[in-house]
């Protein structure tokens, strides 16, 4: 694999990845400047709502080549990008409520283990979602994607469910 479809499948990889870890970042500083302490699961929970509302964004933009995700025994597969991407909307909204947080907090880390397969799937068959075409990264793309993937479940239960 040329370096560069590494480069790309990395820098693809780390968007929401920085978008979290900046947010995070900036809701701690800004709790420690204007609440004298750092706030660690607000600013958890607020990065984690930012994320999932940057990453659905993708699933409206993207829908043709994230179906091709899918792997060929699903059916509708437009509609489960759409309906995924709705579902991270409601999820990102849900998160605002502490009163039902910890069971949102479960159907995420649900949702994230389901949405795995897709993103092996889609890196065994090299889909390049953005370009809908077979030239993406392919199975590297997997050394990167599934640490992330593990990163966000932890991100999921330490500072929305724990």
């Amino acid at each position: 694999m040329p370096l560069e479809t590494i480069y790309i499948c990395e820098k693809n990889i780390m968007k929401p990845f920085i978008v979290l870890l900046a947010t995070f970042s900036l809701l701690l500083i800004s709790t420690k400047l204007y609440g004298n302490t750092y706030d660690f699961k607000l600013s958890g929970r607020v990065a984690l709502i930012i994320m999932l509302l940057f990453t659905s964004i993708a699933h409206f933009i993207y829908t043709k080549g994230m179906a091709a995700m899918i792997p060929q025994p699903i059916p509708y597969k437009k509609e489960v990008v759409l309906f995924t991407g709705i579902l991270e909307i409601l999820f990102a909204i849900s998160l605002l409520f502490p009163t039902i947080s910890i069971q949102v907090g479960w159907g995420l880390i649900l949702f994230l283990l389901l949405i795995t397969p897709a993103n092996i799937y889609g890196a065994i068959a090299s889909i390049n979602y953005q370009n809908i075409n077979s030239l993406g990264p392919g199975i590297s793309y997997l050394w990167i994607r599934i640490p992330i993937q593990i990163i966000y479940l932890c991100w999921v239960y330490f500072f929305i469910i724990k």
